[in-house]
């Protein structure tokens, strides 16, 4: 009809128990919300996704509560990259550099409580009152960032970022930039399962951290795990 509109384009990333990467799916969809994310959870569900046992997210609205409602058992993590840029979101350009030194202590502590505790700090410190809305985004995500202190520092690197699939969108981005407009949904999707193929062919190899991993996932998820690992 003349019109041009702008579509988002939502990708699952999956990771296996043995280390390898897979697109698990590619949905086209203009408003995103729970019910949506809802559809998500249960078309991975249909496809052949029997379990999920650790999920890591970008705080998006609804997702959790979806993920958990078709996989009760899941495991939701927040992406600590993503909530440290929204935090700095409410930060002035001259302080960033600052507050993202002194929130490291949150995200680099040892364990939940010494997490929890250092949030508390970070709250009651000069920069927690010139800019009290970041505390408060870390505790109303508090519930998805524990899980990440229950691993060594080596497991966390694959955990605490979704860098895998921020280096897929910089590909599809790059994609739908030398095409500029698409006729039709499917000539979009069309394309972008063609880059996400060629993709998945350069996917050779596990995470290094991937063995100390496996060791972490076998005594937390038991035989959930072992389960996937022989699947």
């Amino acid at each position: 009809e003349g019109i041009v509109r702008n579509k988002a384009v939502h990708i699952a990333l999956g990771v296996r128990a043995d280390g390898a990467k897979e697109i698990l799916g590619l949905w086209l969809e203009q408003n995103e919300g729970a019910k949506f994310w809802l559809r998500v959870m249960n078309e991975l569900r249909n496809r052949g996704v029997e379990d999920l046992l650790l999920a890591v997210i970008d705080g998006l609205k609804g997702f959790p509560d979806a993920i958990r409602a078709v996989f009760p058992e899941a495991v939701v993590q927040t992406c600590i990259v993503h909530l440290l840029r929204h935090s700095l979101d409410f930060v002035s350009y001259k302080d960033r550099k600052a507050v993202a030194a002194a929130l490291k202590d949150i995200y680099r502590a040892v364990d939940a409580a010494a997490g929890e505790a250092a949030l508390t700090a970070f709250e009651d410190s000069a920069w927690g009152r010139r800019y009290p809305a970041i505390a408060q985004s870390w505790r109303w995500a508090w519930s998805e960032v524990v899980p990440f202190y229950a691993f060594p520092a080596e497991v966390r690197r694959i955990l605490y970022t979704t860098n895998a699939i921020e280096a897929l969108n910089a590909k599809l981005r790059r994609a739908v930039r030398a095409r500029g407009h698409f006729p039709t949904d499917e000539a979009a999707l069309k394309l972008l399962f063609l880059v996400l193929n060629r993709a998945e062919k350069e996917w050779k190899m596990a995470p290094r951290e991937w063995a100390m991993a496996k060791a972490q996932f076998a005594v937390i998820f038991g035989e959930r795990f072992t389960k996937a690992m022989a699947a």
